[in-house]
């Protein structure tokens, strides 16, 4: 049954490659304004369920809604439905022959329609906001990893969407760049946007996640608050995934 009030519902989510069963049966909705973060050990299935949500994977079994319209079925614009829910990866994805401002600004104009001027103007606020207006007419080239990760979560921004996903935003970064990102990320959480992230980040999961999964096998093992799934976790496996990183 849909829950009318999820941003975000998905039921009995599987993905296979070939033999390979990554996701068996995914349950879970996601609200408006909330921090989902995403745990778990590597090949767990944590970053296919996040492409799944947007269906840069596509689904072997189950539906996933978002705003009560099935994205899964056949009918649906999907590249409509893709710019409510922008994606932020490991490796930046910038193009390197662009730009900052032209990165930020060139799905707007495609996509939005919206008018340059308009869509330098904002992009220039965006790039304000996250410290990095003196980089506006750079190449990617020409900043560093942290630098271009906010470029990324800025170019996310720049098309207003209802909910950001962040696939390991952190782990191409050396360890001096991963606060700067990180502090973007604590900010856009204040300001209300949902997020879903996955991250072995679990600082940044303690102190800004409003809801925390443990994915194992490619179901849900555990989900809970920061304080349950830290303090008090009842998934043995979770237990042993927690004593060997924290």
């Amino acid at each position: 049954m849909v829950d009318n009030k999820a941003m975000i519902h998905v039921e009995g989510l599987c993905k296979s490659f070939g033999d390979n069963h990554v996701l068996n049966g995914v349950d879970i909705d996601i609200h408006k304004g909330e921090v989902l973060v995403i745990i778990g050990p590597s090949g767990c299935g944590k970053s296919t369920f996040l492409r799944c949500l947007n269906l840069l994977e596509t689904p072997s079994a189950g539906r996933i809604f978002l705003d009560g319209v099935d994205i899964t079925a056949p009918s649906v614009n999907i590249n409509k439905q893709r710019q409510k829910m922008m994606m932020v990866f490991q490796h930046f994805n910038l193009f390197p022959h662009k730009t900052i401002l032209e990165n930020l600004t060139i799905a707007p104009i495609k996509l939005k329609k919206l008018p340059k001027a308009e869509a330098d103007e904002k992009a220039m606020s965006i790039l304000r906001r996250v410290g990095l207006e003196d980089k506006a007419y750079a190449y990617p080239s020409q900043l560093s990893g942290g630098q271009k990760q906010r470029v990324a979560i800025c170019r996310a921004l720049a098309m207003d969407p209802e909910m950001i996903l962040f696939d390991e935003p952190t782990s191409a970064l050396d360890p001096e760049m991963v606060g700067e990102v990180l502090e973007v990320m604590k900010e856009l959480a204040n300001s209300g946007i949902t997020m879903v992230c996955v991250t072995h980040e679990m600082g940044f999961a303690r102190e800004v996640a409003s809801k925390i999964i443990f994915f194992d096998q490619g179901v849900i093992a555990e989900c809970g608050t920061p304080d349950e799934v830290f303090s008090n976790p009842k998934n043995p496996r979770l237990r042993d995934f927690l004593s060997k990183i924290l």
